[in-house]
């Protein structure tokens, strides 16, 4: 199904970086939100090595500030800027994605072979451990994803591509002509699937080491004791999960030994214990780091899911919206998680799966410790690649030769139906010229075998 219908973002490269020394000039074309975040963190980084950028922003953005030292703003007065793509073709510049999703779904569909009998799609929530009915279920999914992209996503882009780009052209096929896509994606979290060359994986490269806490919080984490923390956040988009629920959550903490850091937006819990601190605001990353944090409950944002991974801490999942019941099933899958639904919970069930990641006989902290270990295990870290990659592109003015020429074939050419066709006609006409052969030789026979009369 369609759950993210215009989330791309675009680093196009206005001219390229003869030596590796040297500074390129760079126009970046964000999607706003929490996806700026991991985009504004590689912006910082690119900067720091000398690249000076300018970035595209909406004059309603809530996320992208315009007085900035690290770029140079571009502001818009639109409401939504979804047309990098086209933008970048137009102006024939190299483009890179910063993206795991696209107009349709995920971002492999568009470019990799995307077999459905064990590639889950968006919003199918199921593994790669498919049974025959979610075989059913997935390919379901895919056909509503693909009957919403063709349409009602494809046509709100095509009056602006046929009058400025190419009527024969489409947002599907300008999106997979892109020299360099830069997945968040980590294999250890991710489920194995084909892939393509120019596809670089830098999940969790917005992942760092921590910074000593705040004194405040620090001392809170400290009087934990043995017992150790929770930490319990939402992301930036929802801070709460409504009072009802609020107060089923606050009783669940009530019932622990352990303390539990609470970033909640709105009004308090009656019902909340003195072993809970509600703040507005909290440093996941640094928290995630603490020697005495033992869980994180999460809604399944991929920004919190790698800052857990980077540091290892097993997770409970109360997804809510988009990708993040996806994004918890693979957790489930991995065994570093347990999944809750938001529309049945209750105190004793959000109490008993909350013991269940805190006990160290149960499988969830081990797994995370092996999973945090192999995400540990690169030659080189997820933010190096990244930007080792966008030098390349503007080194050599694109990546044309990484790209494969499967989004230049018509869908017959591409799954060789004409090739099967010509094939089975071929055959067809042979094994029909075999019958009118035999049953003529078949009639001579007969003739010459039947006896004369006197």
């Amino acid at each position: 199904m369609l759950l993210h219908p215009h989330i791309f973002a675009l680093v196009a490269f206005l001219w390229s970086v003869p030596p590796p020394s040297l500074a390129g000039k760079i126009l970046v074309y964000p999607v706003d939100g929490s996806h700026w975040l991991n985009m504004d963190i590689l912006l910082r980084e690119l900067y720091q090595r000398g690249h000076k950028l300018t970035v595209v922003r909406s004059a309603n953005s809530w996320y992208i500030p315009e007085n900035t030292t690290h770029y140079t703003p571009i502001t818009i007065h639109a409401d939504h800027l979804t047309r990098g793509v086209i933008l970048g073709t137009y102006l024939g510049l190299p483009m890179v994605f910063n993206v795991r999703w696209i107009t349709n779904g995920e971002g492999h569909f568009a470019i990799a072979p995307s077999p459905l009998s064990y590639i889950p799609t968006i919003g199918s929530r199921v593994t790669d451990k498919m049974s025959f009915a979610n075989q059913i279920k997935n390919i379901f999914h895919f056909g509503i994803g693909q009957y919403i992209d063709h349409l009602i996503t494809r046509p709100l882009y095509q009056g602006v591509i046929s009058k400025y780009i190419d009527p024969n052209s489409n947002v599907y096929s300008l999106i997979q002509g892109a020299d360099l896509w830069l997945m968040r994606v980590d294999f250890v979290f991710e489920f194995p699937r084909p892939t393509m060359p120019n596809v670089v994986y830098i999940g969790g490269f917005q992942c760092k080491p921590s910074k000593p806490l705040p004194n405040e919080l620090e001392k809170f984490v400290e009087s934990s004791g043995v017992h150790g923390v929770v930490i319990m956040s939402l992301g930036t988009l929802l801070g709460n999960l409504g009072p009802d629920i609020s107060e089923v959550v606050a009783s669940a903490f009530a019932r622990l030994p352990q303390k539990v850091i609470w970033r909640h937006v709105g009004e308090k819990p009656s019902k909340l214990w003195n072993n809970t601190l509600i703040v507005d605001w909290l440093p996941q990353n640094d928290l995630l780091a603490h020697s005495k944090t033992k869980a994180l409950v999460t809604h399944g944002g991929t920004n919190g899911i790698y800052e857990a991974i980077y540091h290892g801490v097993p997770m409970l999942g109360l997804p809510l919206i988009f990708d993040q019941f996806d994004n918890m099933i693979r957790l489930e899958a991995r065994g570093v998680a347990q999944v809750l639904d938001v529309a049945t919970l209750d105190v004793d069930i959000l109490t008993q799966a909350l013991k269940d990641i805190l006990d160290e006989n149960q499988p969830y902290q081990k797994n995370m410790r092996r999973m945090s270990s192999l995400h540990h295990d690169t030659p080189l870290k997820p933010m190096d690649s990244a930007i080792f990659w966008l030098e390349f592109v503007m080194r050599h003015k694109g990546a044309a030769h990484l790209r494969t020429e499967s989004y230049r074939l018509p869908w017959y050419s591409y799954y060789c139906v004409d090739v099967l066709m010509l094939i089975v006609s071929l055959f067809t006409a042979v094994c029909l010229l075999l019958v009118l052969m035999s049953k003529a030789l078949l009639k001579v026979f007969v003739k010459k075998r039947k006896p004369k009369k006197d």
